[in-house]
């Protein structure tokens, strides 16, 4: 008896552990597709949402990146409706939210996460061979060590093999 209720009192206060946890989802709540959902300055972005319903019409709102408003109308989906906005070149790097206020009344909202990605431009200058262009200054000053090298390893043999001949 004392195990059926141990067993019963854990499963019970399991089951409350895991009821206070778990999240309610509400009718009016509806998830906004945002893609791509990482971009940068200058891209088109696209939403959708099912939360317009069949042929439904609702107005985005981008404002929050200075995007401003943005229609959104039926798509080639059913009950998807579909807008697009670009992102403003001096919108800063972060996460912003985007709201749909459809005509039925329903909202939908998603997130956007901005991001810079500055090119770079010109030679690296590593020190590494190649990496800023040719320099024929030193170029020909290699060549000019390598041809010394070249005669003085030469007349160093050519003395070894003549020395060793005569004794």
């Amino acid at each position: 008896m004392r195990t059926t209720a141990r067993l019963l009192a854990s499963t019970a206060l399991a089951a409350a552990t895991i009821g206070l946890g778990a999240h309610v989802a509400y009718a009016g709540d509806f998830a906004l597709e945002v893609f791509p959902s990482t971009a940068t300055p200058g891209a088109v972005i696209t939403v959708n949402t099912t939360a317009c319903g069949p042929h439904g019409h609702g107005v985005g709102d981008a404002r929050s990146l200075g995007a401003g408003e943005f229609q959104l109308s039926p798509g080639t989906h059913k009950e998807v409706v579909v807008g697009r906005f670009t992102i403003p070149e001096h919108t800063r790097t972060g996460t912003y939210v985007i709201t749909v206020s459809c005509k039925n009344g329903r909202q939908a909202t998603g997130d956007l996460t901005v991001l810079h990605h500055n090119q770079p431009s010109g030679h690296v200058n590593t020190g590494v061979g190649g990496s800023v262009g040719p320099d024929t200054n030193q170029i020909a000053a290699g060549v000019a060590i390598l041809a010394a090298a070249a005669v003085g390893g030469t007349v160093l043999l050519r003395r070894r093999a003549s020395g060793a001949q005569g004794s």
